[in-house]
């Protein structure tokens, strides 16, 4: 029985929506309650955050991603449409190289199919050695704001304080272990050039995290591409009613 704790919503084609690092399926509430009303809407907790547990110090994407196949095959969720933000835009590239025409569309919310550069490998590396030196609390409260405009963050306070305390929700070991998963994962745009059914990118200008650069590089591997015009790596936040029009009309297309 699988350990991956997840919370759903209304019925009929599924949507598998994927959180991030420092995230948890929660953030996601306002886009599943939307979503609900024409969709089988499903959330679930990365192993090592929110209410999953991690069973083992490391975990790959390779092995996180049959994890998921299981979960998802022991509750009925056949031939979903797969989105997930950054991090969780990487465990859905895992998934789409496993399951492959088993997944009816895919999407990347601030994510890339490229692997790390030394650059941020190097990043990665520093980020495991604060942890380990200072904990989750002290890592996510200048982490999480991070990923906002500066020149929006008064604006979006409440959003980021939201942010902040669902990252605290994340377990040491599970920050530490996705850090290292993240940092070793391989280039996976041979795998999007193989998938034949809908793939959306969503990219955002200002985006620290995943470069406008990066996205317009493989923008050619998506059927559907849209950039957000002055915003950072939390666009479900940022730009809320925009791009969850984006989500629907992405899924109504890949469901049609």
């Amino acid at each position: 029985m699988s350990s991956v704790y997840f919370f759903e919503k209304g019925q009929g084609q599924p949507v598998v929506l994927i959180h991030g690092f420092c995230e948890i399926g929660a953030m996601w509430a306002d886009f599943a309650e939307e979503l609900s009303k024409n969709y089988r809407v499903i959330c679930p907790d990365l192993p090592g955050f929110g209410n999953s547990p991690l069973e083992k110090s490391h975990l790959s994407l390779e092995e996180l991603a049959v994890m998921l196949e299981e979960w998802m095959e022991e509750n009925e969720i056949f031939e979903p449409i797969v989105i997930g933000h950054s991090l969780g835009g990487y465990v859905t590239l895992a998934l789409l190289e496993l399951m492959q025409q088993k997944l009816k569309a895919v999407g990347l919310f601030h994510s890339t199919a490229f692997a790390d550069d030394a650059d941020k490998k190097q990043m990665r590396n520093r980020t495991i050695t604060f942890l380990k030196k200072n904990g989750v609390d002290k890592f996510v409260t200048s982490f999480v704001p991070q990923l906002f405009p500066e020149d929006r963050r008064k604006e979006l306070s409440t959003a980021i304080e939201t942010a902040v305390e669902q990252a605290k929700e994340s377990t040491l070991e599970g920050l530490i272990a996705f850090t290292e998963a993240m940092r070793d994962r391989k280039d996976r745009t041979q795998v999007l050039e193989h998938f034949h059914g809908p793939k959306l990118l969503i990219a955002g200008t200002e985006d620290g995290s995943v470069k406008l650069e990066a996205s317009r590089k493989q923008s050619y591997l998506f059927t559907d591409y849209f950039e957000l015009e002055n915003t950072g790596h939390m666009g479900m936040f940022e730009r809320k009613g925009e791009t969850l029009a984006l989500i629907k009309n992405f899924c109504q297309k890949a469901s049609s």
